[in-house]
């Protein structure tokens, strides 16, 4: 086993930048090449009827990175083996028509069949139809309205939704607010994608009250109010919304720092009349495009960079495996330069907390969050920097704003503390299933576990809140809900690790049935997998094993407790059975959340740098033991 860790240790290290980080590959569905290409209408409109685009090229790269993906049945699915999906199957049937795909093309007539047996473009979710509206494909009246006086309700209502849904709000408000009726090639539509018989309008729940319900009345006082509103409120209110987007777009990546936002903050800047050649929107524009992978061979687009997370695992695990290893420093250099040290969104909840905190991505100083943050720190507690003063200084700052984020039932989010207006998730276009940042297990252990690193004791408020709100939210079954992992092996790895740090005994009821509950599930192969479809069931779903979700159960029976079980034993083999001889593994499917039931992403470090902080414990916990 050692010499299999040594091996994963020479290969993580082996992927290291020269500046000290980390950054691995960041993918997921077709929906993101889609509307690139819809996007790209946006850009270079038609001329008299006809549609030539500069991009051709890459356009054309994009549709055959579609068509690789393609489902036998014709669908497209939102992760690897899973089902077709109504909205990605829409968005690739829009995007290969415009590219110049025909009707009676074979791929489009079995697309266009899966998406009218999943109910049609009326299926779609809302932002599917809030795109199409922008070109006339679909209704305006039958899409949500998204004012950008939500800039000035009171009570700090934008801040009441997650950071990633404010971003695109805001710059869609920008948007809608113009109402653009963009050309499309002569004679295009996509009237065959309607299902006969399908009103297309939003629909109420049975019965007179529900949230729903009354967010759909509001939705039409809205369209009332747009027709025939203040014209100054509107203006004062767009106003108000363009200044919020282009302050975020200083000090970082594009607006977010995340695909859907950056790309709706370059049309916003059109909309508002901003030059193609200003500098603003050429750069909004250049960091859109950056998010593309173009080598030759292999074409998509990437929904954000992942530096800080994949340097702070990449170390934190390289750490344990080999603590003198010289890219450790390097390491930590680099990630205390990206400290971030200005109030972001975060502040309007904690106004008087001392910035602090690490973003995801490379640059992106509005949002910095709190699982980066404490997965950052966790590696700061095994990498020395060149400046141990800096650093020690550094720690306390970062270990005082991870306290001051917890909310106030006790559990971490993950950008922002108390966002949990669940009535929000009523909101006509809140069916990307991400309207709110509450805490959640994964997040929480992980923190826990963090405080636990840098000396914060168990009997510390903060710590015995977070134990205690983990406690409360553990499943009937015994695991946890995991939020940006797939699924409930996630969930349950990171609750058990922060329970253990916090100090509570692997003798508690709760941890034993976790662990039962982790060797229950345990995969005839030796290993654990997991489908995103537990999302859809609410319950775990039995999956092919992969490398990350053996590391997590393995790691998770560790901090329960369990050092010496068949399952452990049979985990740590499947892990060594299947490395490849440069120290690696293949992972084919998602074990990465972006949203749940909505999209997923595939970490391309998770297969590598997991495996190897599980066999890294493991040889660390023998030492102990036979020491």
């Amino acid at each position: 086993m050692r010499r299999a860790m040594d091996s994963s240790a020479r290969y993580v290290a082996g992927l290291q930048a020269r500046d000290g980080h980390w950054c691995a590959e960041l993918t997921a569905d077709t929906t993101l090449e889609s509307d690139y290409i819809l996007f790209q209408l946006w850009l270079y409109p038609p001329q008299d009827g006809k549609w030539e685009p500069q991009t051709r090229p890459l356009i054309e790269k994009a549709v055959r990175a579609i068509l690789d993906r393609q489902l036998p049945d014709g669908g497209f699915n939102i992760y690897v083996k899973g089902p077709p999906e109504v909205s990605a199957s829409v968005k690739a049937y829009v995007a290969l028509k415009l590219a110049g795909l025909t009707v009676d093309d074979p791929r489009m007539t079995r697309l266009r069949e899966r998406i009218l047996a999943l109910g049609g473009v009326q299926a779609a979710n809302s932002y599917v139809k809030v795109n199409l509206s922008l070109f006339g494909l679909y209704p305006r009246e039958h899409c949500p309205s998204i004012p950008p006086e939500v800039a000035l309700l009171p009570f700090d209502f934008l801040y009441q939704m997650s950071s990633w849904t404010r971003a695109i709000v805001v710059s869609l408000s920008l948007i809608h607010a113009a109402d653009p009726r963009r050309p499309v090639p002569a004679g295009f539509d996509v009237s065959e994608l309607w299902r006969e018989g399908v009103n297309p309008a939003f629909r109420p729940d049975d019965g007179w009250i529900s949230g729903r319900n009354a967010f759909l009345a509001v939705d039409r006082l809205l369209k009332w109010w747009e027709r025939h509103g203040m014209k100054s409120v509107r203006r004062r209110a767009v106003e108000k919304a363009h200044e919020w987007m282009v302050e975020r777009l200083h000090d970082s990546d594009g607006l977010g720092a995340i695909y859907p936002p950056m790309m709706y903050s370059v049309m916003a800047l059109d909309v508002l009349g901003y030059a193609a050649d200003h500098p603003l929107r050429t750069e909004a524009l250049r960091q859109f495009n950056s998010l593309m992978v173009d080598d030759g061979e292999r074409f998509f687009f990437q929904p954000c960079f992942s530096p800080v997370w994949d340097t702070g695992i990449a170390a934190y695990a390289l750490a344990l495996a080999a603590p003198a290893h010289p890219a450790l420093p390097h390491a930590a250099d680099w990630l205390l330069a990206r400290e971030i040290r200005r109030k972001g969104d975060w502040s309007v909840k904690r106004p008087n907390t001392e910035p602090s905190g690490w973003a995801f991505e490379y640059a992106n100083a509005f949002y910095p969050d709190i699982d980066d943050t404490a997965m950052v720190m966790l590696a700061l507690s095994q990498a020395s920097a060149s400046d141990p003063s800096a650093q020690q200084a550094c720690h306390r700052r970062a270990i005082d704003w991870l306290i001051a984020m917890q909310s106030a039932d006790g559990g971490w989010a993950a950008f922002d503390a108390d966002n949990n207006w669940e009535f929000l998730s009523d909101v006509p276009f809140a069916d990307h299933n991400a309207m709110l940042d509450p805490a959640c297990p994964d997040i929480t252990g992980r923190v826990l576990e963090a405080l636990a690193a840098h000396g914060v004791d168990g009997q510390h408020r903060a710590v015995r809140r977070g134990v205690e709100w983990l406690v409360r939210r553990q499943e009937p079954d015994g695991s946890w809900y995991g939020r940006w992992g797939v699924a409930y092996i996630y969930g349950t790895c990171f609750a058990l690790r922060g329970l253990a740090a916090a100090g509570e005994s692997d003798r508690e009821a709760h941890v034993l049935r976790a662990g039962e509950w982790l060797r229950a599930i345990q995969n005839a192969d030796g290993g654990w997998g997991e489908s995103c479809a537990s999302y859809d069931n609410g319950v775990y779903a039995a999956g092919p094993s992969t490398p990350s979700q053996t590391a997590w159960a393995i790691l998770g029976l560790l901090a329960g407790g369990d050092s010496s079980s068949s399952s452990v034993r049979h985990g740590i083999e499947y892990l060594l059975e299947t490395q490849r001889a440069d120290g690696s593994w293949e992972e084919e499917l998602a074990t990465g959340t972006g949203f749940p039931k909505v999209f997923y992403l595939n970490y391309h470090l998770y297969k590598d740098y997991f495996p190897l902080l599980a066999l890294a414990s493991v040889v660390k916990h023998q030492a102990g033991s036979n020491g």
